[in-house]
Parts: structure tokens; sequence; C-alpha cells
């Protein structure tokens, strides 16, 4: 008995030993990788330059006041479309009380004087009637009174400009009516009834009544990079994407490329312009954000492949071409590449359609 148990616990000893050695010996065994297998197709490419800014209109004009005062009243409001000429707004005159007394004291002196010449005259008109002066001295003093009646008027029309900021017979020609210069769209009305405006001058830039812009006629206005502004002209076409309206897509063309460029974030950008080709059918509002597209460069019906499965070695790219399934192996070979996106590439030469390459390691053996 004591012999069989001295034989089981032998065998069960060599049992464990040749287990360890057999788990040992897999353990030292390298894992077979898999990797995913990418093929190689046609397809098309487009290098694409992106200019991040807004859409603005092209006419964008400020109604300033000719004339100091304050408003009246409002006849407009923001989105309403005006004509040119039409009335926006009414100023009140608050006269300034030195001018006011001098145009007042211009008008009794111009009275004062015109009374006077017209009593000449009436007094030299009989006696050249009684033929006891000349026509010469009849005719000066003609000239007398009539240069005084149209002081006397002027004066009249300085005290009611001074007083009104018109005259009697010029309420069409007011500068205390405010009208539009252009056809368009009001943007923005930034005063209230009751507000104090100043004119524009030589001194200052007035009191802003009215933003009037012709909304028919858009631009994008945008920054790009130093990097792709040198590849990059005017007349190049570029797809605008709005994201107030879900992403759509409008047709524009570049019309203008900054000199100069800016520093913003330690990058220097460079300011563009395009006229945006909206749909009649189709409100934009200015000042919405936009995205444009410009494709610097394009190729198509091409044989392209993910650029990450390429190995680059200096100036050489190669990629592993598979030649067995089961286990996977590959071939190494030299390619040469085109026009690349930044996801696929072009292949010129070295890889034909169809061909099998290795790709990334597979999923399975991450979760081994």
């Amino acid at each position: 008995m004591r012999k069989f148990f001295k034989i089981f616990f032998l065998l069960i000893l060599v049992a464990v030993v040749a287990g360890t050695f057999v788990f040992l010996y897999k353990k030292s065994k390298p894992a077979e990788i898999t990797y995913e297998i990418v093929t190689v197709k046609k397809g098309n490419i487009e290098k694409k330059a992106v200019a991040t800014g807004k859409i603005e209109a092209r006419n964008e004009i400020l109604i300033k006041p000719q004339i100091s005062g304050i408003i009246s009243e409002l006849l407009k409001e923001a989105g309403e479309k005006v004509k040119k000429d039409e009335v926006i707004a009414k100023i009140k005159v608050i006269p300034d009380m030195s001018s006011l007394n001098s145009a007042e004291s211009r008008v009794k002196v111009a009275k004062i004087n015109l009374t006077q010449a017209e009593t000449d005259f009436n007094r030299q008109k009989e006696l050249f009637n009684k033929k006891v002066i000349s026509r010469e001295d009849f005719e000066k003093a003609t000239v007398t009174m009539n240069s005084s009646k149209e002081e006397y008027e002027a004066a009249v029309n300085n005290l009611d400009i001074t007083k009104n900021g018109m005259t009697r017979n010029g309420g069409q020609q007011s500068n205390t009516l405010i009208r539009s210069t252009i056809d368009g769209m009001i943007l923005d009305i930034p005063v209230k009834v009751g507000n104090s405006v100043i004119q524009s001058n030589s001194f200052n830039d007035g009191t802003t009544i009215a933003t009037v812009a012709n909304m028919a006629d858009m631009l994008f206005v945008g920054k790009v990079d130093e990097t792709e502004v040198g590849r990059i002209k005017e007349g190049m076409p570029l797809m605008l994407s709005i994201g107030a309206l879900n992403d759509r897509k409008f047709d524009a063309r570049l019309e203008y490329i900054s000199p100069k460029g800016t520093e913003e974030s330690g990058a220097i950008l460079f300011e563009v312009k395009a006229a945006a080709k909206i749909p009649s059918n189709v409100f934009v509002r200015a000042g919405y954000s936009a995205n444009a597209e410009i494709v610097l460069n394009s190729a198509n019906n091409i044989l392209i492949i993910p650029e990450s499965v390429i190995e680059f070695n200096k100036d050489t790219a190669s990629v592993y071409i598979l030649k067995t399934n089961s286990p996977q192996t590959f071939t190494k070979k030299k390619i040469i590449t085109g026009l690349s996106d930044g996801i696929n590439i072009e292949v010129i030469n070295g890889l034909k359609l169809g061909d099998k390459l290795r790709g990334a390691i597979s999923d399975l053996n991450k979760t081994k």
C-alpha cells in the first residue's frame, strides 16, 4: 500500500512539472499579431484651405444728421426696407441763444435798411417822373431797394433756419428730416425719441441715426493663415457654410486678399473678402458666422489609400502588401505618392487597383 502511494505522488509530481514546462513554453512563444487589411481603390482628392469669418453687407451706410437737435419722431424701425431719400426720422432744433440773438438782430437791421431804401426809391421815382433827376440816379435807387429786399429775405431765412432748421419755402429740403441715402434695409436704429444728436462736421463724426445696407449684395469677410495665403488668388471659387442656416452651402468668389497680415494668438492671418451668391429666396442676416472652403488643388478618379498605412523614411514612402492570409505575411514595397488631403493620399506609382495593404493592428489583438 505504501508503495502505491509513492508511485501515485511521483506521477502527480511529474504531471505538475510537465504542465509547468508546457505553460512556460506557451508563454514564451510570441503571440500572432493580426492587422486590418486596406484595399487600394479609386476616388477623388481635394486639397482645401479653410477661412473662418462672417457675412457682411458690401455697402453698409451710417446715416448722420446735418444739424444738431433732439429726435422728435422715428418713422422707421430696424428690419424695414427703405428707398433712397425716404424719411427715417425727424429732428427738433434747439437753437443756440447767441446765434438766435444774432439772427434776430440781422432781421431788424435788414428791415430798417429796406424801409429806408423804399422811401428813397419812392422819392427818386417822383423826381424822375418830373424829370428833375437823370435815369441813372433813378436806376441806382432801384438797385439799392432790390438789394435791400434780398438782404431782408436772407436774414428772415437765416432766422428760420436758426430757430426751426428749415426755411418757410424749403420744407422738403429741411435738414430736420433725416433721409436714407441708399435703397436697402435698416439694420439698426441706435437712437430713441428724445435723444440729443450732434451734426456731422469736420470736428466730429456726428451721431448715427440709422444703419442702412443693401442686403442683396453680401460679402464673406474672413481670415486665412499665412501658410495658405500664398496658394490662393483673386477670382478663385469658394464654398460658404453658414452655421445659422443648418450648414447650407453657398457659392462665392474671392475678390480681395489683404497685402498685410495681422498677428492673432501667435499666428499671422490675412483678411480675405469674397462675393457671396445668395439665392433671392434665402434671407441672410449681416453678422452670421461662416466658414469658407477654398479648393487649392484637386484630382479625380485616381488610386488612393489612407495616409496612415504609409511608412515614411525621409523622402521615401513604403507600404506593406499582403502576401498570405493565414498567417498574415507582408512584403514591403516603395511607392510614389501625390496629392493628399490629410486623410487619403494619391498613389502615382507602385500599386495597382485592388492591392491589399497592411493597416492598423486589429482590435482583436488589443482585447487579448
